[in-house]
């Protein structure tokens, strides 16, 4: 089947990241969606005249996320977070499932980029974006950028920087 938008969730307690590709316009949006927010505009997805591929970040497959012992004092807190977000992500796949919409979750990306703990920075972000034809992002913070990665990587474009 052929896939025109790929809408990809990054999911996070207080507001995941999602994007929505549109790979036939060659247009991207992202930002960060409060929950109520993001089910609401995942109902409407079957709604839609266009075939969408709902791809949503699974960090909850990964075998061992312990940070309890990694971070020091502050590993407590972190595996708090870790746990809550996971959760976020569950009850979004929950949901799609609920309503019927074909989804799939995947495995976190790779952190091989040049930010913080191997996360992707901003200016590569666009310079990926640039170099598959596709505009940069707005200002975004790490989430959002995350999901337009995940996008990005199951869009089937070539993926190139564009620098």
């Amino acid at each position: 089947m052929r896939t025109d938008v790929i809408i990809a969730i990054d999911p996070d307690v207080k507001a995941s990241g999602v994007a929505v590709l549109d790979i036939p316009k060659r247009s991207v949006e992202a930002r960060a969606m409060p929950f109520p927010e993001l089910l609401e505009m995942l109902r409407d997805v079957s709604l839609w005249s266009v075939p969408c591929r709902v791809i949503v970040e699974g960090g909850w497959l990964v075998a061992k996320s312990n940070y309890h012992y990694a971070r020091g004092k502050g590993g407590e807190r972190i595996a708090k977070n870790v746990g809550a977000n996971h959760e976020t992500g569950r009850k979004i796949v929950e949901m799609l499932e609920h309503w019927g919409i074909q989804h799939e979750v995947v495995h976190p990306l790779k952190k091989c980029w040049r930010g913080r703990e191997g996360k992707i920075t901003k200016e590569e972000m666009d310079s990926l974006l640039q170099g598959s034809g596709l505009p940069p992002l707005a200002r975004c913070n790490q989430d959002v950028r995350d999901s337009a990665l995940l996008a990005l990587t199951y869009s089937g474009l070539p993926m190139r920087m564009g620098w």
